[in-house]
C-alpha cells in the first residue's frame, strides 16, 4: 500500500482506533517521525500548522518560540492532543532557529515581523515554511526572494488556497486538462466575517499588516497569477473602510484596514481579471469563474452561520459542443477538511515534506509569493490614488528589478 495512502488513513481513522494494541496496528501504526520541526509563532495559524504537522504524521513539532505566553500555552495543549513529548519553549528566536535537533522551521508570526524572522532563521539552512504574505510590503518580499534564491534548503511561502479542493480541483482543470480552452477571463470574490482578534491587534492596522489585500487577499492574487499564467501588466482598484472597525481604538489608534475593494488586473499575455471583496457579510463565501474559448468552470465554497446549512464545496463545468459538462463537491476526508482552511494547510504540509524529502512540490515559492504581493500593494495604491498603476513603473518605484 503506498505510504500517502497510509498516512490519509492513519490521519482520518487514529483516533478512533486508538484502543488497538501495537501488534494490531498496520493502517495507523505508529512510525517515529523523520523531521522535527520548530514552530516560530504560535498564535492561531501557528496552532494550525501544529496539528497538521501531527496528523500529516511525518513529522513532529519539537518546541516553540512565541514572545506571548498565552500562545505558547495554547500550542503546549494543542501538542499534548497528539503526542505526550511536551514541546519545548525557546527564550529566543536564535535559539529556536539554531537547535541542532530540528530538522526544519515554521514561521507563523505576525506579518510585519517576516523579513526580521527570516533574516536570522536562514542563517540556520534549514528547511522553512514561512506563512503568508511573504512580507508587508514589496521591498521586503524582494529582500526575501532574494534569500530565498540562493538558499540551500526548501524555502515554501503558506500560499495554501491553491490546495484548497475547489480550487485544486479548478486549477487541474484548467491548467492540466485544458477544460475551458485558452483562459480569456478570470474573475474571484471573497465575502465574509471581518478580521478576528490577533495578540495586539496587528491585524487592524496597515503599518503592521500591509493592509487587507496584502495581508488577506495575497491568497487570490496567487490563484489569479496561476490560473492567468502570465506576469500582471496593469492594476485599478477602487475600496475603502466602510463598516468594520471605525469605532475601533487600540492603545488610542484607530484603526485604518480596508474592508471592501474591487480590483482589476491586466495580464500581459491578454487575460483579464477581477476580484471583488467584502469584510462585512455574515458568512464565508468564496467564488471563483473562469471562462475560456471552449467552456467556463465556477468553483464555490460556502460556509454560513444558518441554522439549516448552506455549507459546502461546488464546482460546476460547463462546455461547448459535444464535450462534457459535469458538477461536482470535491473535497477531503472530514478530518483533513476540518483541520484548517478545508485541508489546504494539511495538503501544503505534505508538499513541505515531500520537498524535504526531495521529491516535487507544488507547493509556493518565494517569486510566487512576491508576486502576489506586487499585485496586492498595486491594488492598494490605486486605490489611494485613483489611477491605473503600471507594474513595471511600479517596481522601479518600488526599487525591484524582475525580469
Amino acid at each position: 500500500m503506498p505510504t500517502s495512502a497510509k498516512r490519509a488513513y492513519a490521519a482520518v481513522f487514529k483516533p478512533q482506533l486508538a484502543y488497538l494494541p501495537p501488534e494490531d496496528r498496520y493502517l495507523i501504526a505508529d512510525e517515529p517521525p523523520r523531521y522535527r520541526f520548530n514552530l516560530i509563532g504560535a498564535g492561531i495559524n501557528g496552532q494550525e500548522h501544529l496539528r497538521v504537522t501531527h496528523l500529516e504524521g511525518r513529522a513532529t513539532i519539537h518546541g516553540v518560540y512565541d514572545p506571548n505566553p498565552g500562545s505558547v500555552a495554547a500550542a503546549q495543549r494543542e501538542q499534548a492532543r497528539f503526542t505526550g513529548e511536551p514541546l519545548v519553549s525557546y527564550d529566543s528566536l536564535e535559539a529556536a532557529c539554531f537547535d541542532e535537533r530540528i530538522d526544519g522551521l515554521i514561521i507563523a508570526t505576525p506579518n510585519y515581523t517576516h523579513y526580521e524572522v527570516v533574516k536570522v532563521a536562514a542563517e540556520s539552512k534549514k528547511p522553512i515554511l514561512l506563512e503568508k504574505p511573504i512580507a508587508t510590503t514589496v521591498p521586503d518580499a524582494y529582500a526575501i526572494t532574494q534569500i530565498a534564491q540562493s538558499y540551500p534548503a526548501v524555502f515554501q511561502v503558506g500560499l495554501q488556497y491553491r490546495f484548497k479542493p475547489t480550487y485544486a480541483e479548478a486549477l487541474y482543470e484548467i491548467k492540466e486538462r485544458g477544460a475551458v480552452g485558452s483562459v480569456k477571463t478570470i474573475s474571484m470574490l471573497e465575502h465574509r466575517i471581518p478580521f478576528l482578534d490577533k495578540v495586539k491587534q496587528w491585524n487592524k492596522f496597515v503599518k503592521y499588516s500591509g493592509d487587507t489585500l496584502i495581508e488577506k487577499c495575497c491568497h487570490y492574487f496567487d490563484l489569479l497569477n496561476l490560473l492567468a499564467d502570465s506576469r500582471p501588466q496593469t492594476v485599478y482598484a477602487t475600496g475603502g473602510m466602510a463598516v468594520n472597525f471605525t469605532d475601533f481604538r487600540y492603545q488610542g489608534q484607530p484603526a485604518d484596514v480596508l474592508d471592501h475593494a474591487q480590483v482589476i488586473i491586466g495580464y500581459q499575455n491578454g487575460v483579464n481579471a477581477s476580484f471583488n471583496l467584502c469584510m462585512f457579510a455574515p458568512l464565508f463565501y468564496e467564488e471563483l469563474v473562469v471562462c475560456g474559448d471552449l467552456g467556463r468552470l465556477k468553483a464555490s465554497e460556502q460556509e454560513d452561520l444558518l441554522a439549516q446549512g448552506g455549507s459546502g464545496n461546488f464546482l460546476e463545468l460547463l462546455c461547448h459542443d459535444a464535450r462534457p459538462s459535469r458538477r461536482s463537491t470535491p473535497g477531503y476526508p472530514a478530518l483533513i477538511e476540518k483541520s484548517g482552511h478545508h485541508g489546504a494547510t494539511f495538503i501544503e504540509h505534505v508538499h513541505f515534506v515531500n520537498a524535504i524529502a526531495g521529491e516535487a512540490s507544488r507547493a509556493a515559492s518565494a517569486l510566487e509569493g512576491l508576486w502576489s504581493i506586487v499585485v496586492a500593494a498595486a491594488a492598494q495604491a490605486s486605490i489611494a490614488t485613483g489611477k491605473v498603476v503600471a507594474i513595471d513603473s511600479y517596481l522601479r518605484e518600488q526599487g525591484v528589478s524582475l525580469t
